[in-house]
């Protein structure tokens, strides 16, 4: 809810938040829960706690939008400059969430989600790799899953009808390193990505981490009406 009304300019730059006692009162939820709502959104940028002051929103949260007529179904495909990638899956599983995944996705503990991740090559070079988390109310059988989670998504009747991406620069940590064939704390580009269903439930949270010495790259988002 934060997150959208920073995005939709409800909150813009410099205003403060209100109470953490007011928000959960207002979402009718824990005051933990808005703490660690606050904390996910001060680690994207978002907000920015200021002590002895409050916390505001930030200078950097800004939105682009390509705005859709219709109801339609998300695919993407990852091109790389003079060729096509080749995708490896690494895991197809069904496990508990992440924090970010429960806070993104509005899970608790107790649920379960499909998780998927998947290495992107190009000429045989690992260039990216893919994180994605599904609940497994929408997805219970994550090995099925071969070809497009979004296919796969369709064909179970859930149909994104927008996403979110946001875009950081980072530094390659030792796993991702070790993935990706790069040094540790090299530079590289993460987007973080979140699907959303007609009803306004998230139903896909996807990160992505790219090798920052590629030699240029195209993500190819594509619609296909009801």
């Amino acid at each position: 809810m934060l997150e959208e009304a920073i995005l939709s300019g409800k909150l813009s730059h410099g205003d403060v938040l209100y109470p953490e006692r007011d928000l959960a009162e207002h979402a009718q939820v824990s005051r933990v829960t808005v703490r660690k709502a606050i904390d996910h959104l001060v680690r994207d940028g978002f907000l920015v706690r200021r002590p002895g002051s409050g916390t505001f929103v930030a200078r950097s949260a800004c939105r682009v939008d390509q705005p859709m007529s219709r109801a339609v179904l998300l695919t993407e495909e990852i091109f790389w400059r003079g060729s096509n990638t080749e995708v490896e899956w690494m895991e197809r599983s069904i496990s508990h969430p992440a924090p970010e995944e429960m806070m993104t996705l509005g899970l608790s503990a107790d649920n379960r989600v499909a998780r998927f991740i998947r290495l992107r090559r190009s000429a045989g070079l690992a260039l990216a790799i893919e994180r994605t988390c599904i609940s497994a109310e929408f997805l219970p059988d994550a090995v099925s899953v071969t070809a497009s989670i979004y296919k796969a998504l369709e064909d179970a009747n859930v149909r994104p009808v927008r996403a979110i991406q946001r875009i950081f620069a980072c530094n390659i940590q030792e796993l991702d390193a070790s993935m990706l064939g790069v040094t540790i704390e090299a530079a590289g580009l993460l987007t973080k990505r979140v699907a959303y269903l007609h009803s306004g439930r998230a139903v896909e949270f996807t990160r992505s981490l790219y090798r920052g010495d590629a030699d240029a790259f195209v993500t190819s988002f594509t619609i296909s009406e009801n």
